[in-house]
C-alpha cells in the first residue's frame, strides 16, 4: 500500500505491545499512519510477564518451523512478502535451533523497540479500560487482556468471552547440565550443537513417569474450569494419556543417536537455547502447572538435570479469547463497531508467527477503511488467508483458537485417482499460496 502521509489528526490507537499489536503499529506507522501504542506494562502487569518490553514471548522462544513445506515455514514466507517487520527482527535475532526459528528473547524484544521508536510509534504506558469512543482503534491486548478490558468487550458486544489455559516451560543454567550425560544434536543431524538431549533407558523413563504423573499440581481456583489447547499441553496431562504418550510425543527419540552407545534411545528431553550466548535452555514440550518443589523433585529426574539450576520455573495462566465467527468481519473489524479491530490471541488465532500475521492484516485492513477503499481478504489458498477465514467462520458454538495447519487450507484438485506423495503436495499447495499472495499484493 502507498503512504497515507497526514492522512488523520488523531492517531490510530493500537491497544497492547504485544506481537500482534506492535507488527500492527509498524505497518501502520511505516505507511505514514500516525500511532499511538497503549501498553499497560510495567503499571499493571500479568501472572505470565517478566518484562515491559514489547513483543516479550513468554511461553517459548521459538516461532517454529522455517522450512517449506511445513505450514509454520510458508506463513513465515508470506510474512516476508508482505514485508513483516516483527519477523525481520525474529531473524535478526535468531538462535541457532535446527530446523525452527527461535530468538533471544531479550534481543528480540530490543529490536522491536528499535523498531517502534524509529517510526516515531508514540508509547503510553497506561492500562486502556475501554477505547475511545470515535477513535479508531485495533485492540490487540492479547491473551492475558486486563480484566477492565475484559469487562468492557462483555458489556459492549453482549457475548461470552472464552478461555483456555496455557502453560510455560521450565527454563534451566546451561552449566548446570551434566553434559557426561546429555549430548548436542539436532534431530537427523548427529553434528548439529543446536539442541542439548537428555537420553532415557527404558528404566529411567518408566521411573521418571511414575512421578510426574502421581506428583501434585498446583491447585486451580474453583470458579475456574480448566480447558487446555491441544497443541500446548501441560506435560503432565499428556502423560496422563498413557505410559508411552510422552515417547511418542515430547520425548520422542526419534532421528536421535546417542554418541555414547551409538543406539536410539528409549526418550529424550530436548533442550533450545533461550539466547544468543547459550548460557540458558528451555526444555522443549515441557510446559507444565506443576508446583515448584513437584517441579525441582521430578524435572530433576531427567538424565543430566540432576543439579539443574533452575532460571525460570514452568507455569501456568488463563489465555482470553473471543467469539470472533459471531463478534467480527472477514477483515477482523467488529460487526458492530466497524472503525473497531481485533488482532492477536484475543481474536482467536493461536501461536506467535499466526499473532504476528493477524496483527499485520488488521493494519493493512485499517488502512483501507480509512482511506475508503475496499481490501478483501487474503486468498483462502493462501496460510494468512486460510487462517483468518478459519477465526471469522468457524462454527460459533465449537470454535476455539487455532495454529495455522494444512488443515484448515483448502486441498488440490483432484486430478484422476493418482495419489500425488504428502511432501510434494504439500509443496504444490506453498507454491500456489506464494503465486496467490503475491498477486493479492499486487492488486
Amino acid at each position: 500500500m502507498k503512504s497515507v502521509d497526514n492522512l488523520l489528526s488523531t492517531p490510530v490507537a493500537v491497544i497492547g505491545a504485544g506481537l500482534a499489536g506492535s507488527e500492527a503499529a509498524l505497518v501502520l506507522a511505516s505507511r505514514g499512519v500516525p500511532v499511538t501504542l497503549y501498553e499497560m506494562r510495567p503499571h499493571t502487569t500479568t501472572p505470565a510477564h517478566r518484562t515491559d518490553l514489547p513483543a516479550e514471548l513468554i511461553c517459548s522462544n521459538s516461532l517454529k518451523a522455517k522450512n517449506l513445506p511445513v505450514a509454520h515455514a510458508l506463513l513465515k514466507e508470506e510474512l516476508r512478502l508482505l514485508g513483516s517487520p516483527l519477523l525481520d527482527a525474529a531473524e535478526q535475532t535468531a538462535v541457532p535451533a535446527g530446523g525452527a526459528l527461535a530468538v533471544d528473547r531479550e534481543r528480540f524484544a530490543h529490536a522491536v523497540l528499535q523498531k517502534l521508536e524509529q517510526h516515531s510509534v508514540t508509547i503510553v504506558r497506561q492500562e486502556i479500560e475501554a477505547p475511545s469512543p470515535g477513535t479508531p482503534t485495533i485492540i490487540a491486548a492479547g491473551p492475558l487482556v486486563s480484566e477492565s478490558l475484559t469487562g468492557w468487550l462483555r458489556e459492549r458486544f453482549s457475548a461470552a468471552m472464552l478461555s483456555f489455559y496455557d502453560a510455560i516451560a521450565p527454563v534451566v543454567a546451561a552449566d548446570s547440565i551434566d553434559m557426561t550425560k546429555a549430548f548436542l544434536a539436532a534431530r537427523r543431524e548427529p553434528d548439529s550443537s543446536d539442541y542439548c538431549n537428555c537420553p532415557f533407558t527404558q528404566e529411567e523413563y518408566g521411573r521418571f513417569y511414575s512421578a510426574l504423573i502421581e506428583a501434585d499440581t498446583a491447585r486451580k481456583r474453583e470458579f475456574e474450569e480448566q480447558r487446555f489447547f491441544e497443541a500446548c499441553l501441560p506435560v503432565e496431562v499428556i502423560a496422563s494419556r498413557g505410559e508411552k504418550s510422552l515417547a511418542f510425543g515430547p520425548l520422542r527419540p526419534v532421528g536421535l543417536i546417542d554418541p555414547r552407545t551409538g543406539k536410539r534411545p528409549w526418550a529424550v528431553c530436548q533442550l533450545r537455547k533461550e539466547n544468543s550466548e547459550g548460557t540458558s535452555f528451555g526444555l522443549v514440550g515441557f510446559q507444565t502447572r506443576l508446583t515448584i518443589p513437584e517441579q525441582k523433585r521430578v524435572f530433576r529426574m531427567i538424565p543430566g538435570l540432576e543439579n539443574a539450576e533452575f532460571l525460570r520455573f514452568g507455569s501456568i495462566h488463563r489465555n482470553t479469547y473471543i467469539n470472533a465467527p459471531t463478534l467480527l468481519n472477514p477483515t477482523l473489524d467488529f460487526k458492530d463497531d466497524p472503525m473497531l479491530f481485533c488482532a492477536g490471541q484475543l481474536c482467536g488465532n493461536e501461536g506467535y508467527t499466526e499473532s504476528i500475521t493477524t496483527g499485520h492484516l488488521a493494519a493493512l485492513f485499517m488502512i483501507a477503511k480509512l482511506t475508503n477503499r475496499e481490501l478483501p481478504p487474503p486468498p483462502r489458498t493462501t496460510a494468512c488467508g486460510s487462517l483468518l477465514y478459519h477465526i471469522t467462520h468457524c462454527d460459533k458454538k465449537d470454535f476455539t483458537p487455532v495454529n495455522v495447519n494444512y488443515g484448515i487450507l483448502p486441498d488440490l484438485p483432484r486430478e484422476g485417482k493418482k495419489k500425488i506423495p504428502k511432501k510434494e503436495k504439500r509443496m504444490t499447495i506453498c507454491k500456489r499460496a506464494l503465486e496467490d499472495l503475491k498477486e493479492w499484493i499486487v492488486s
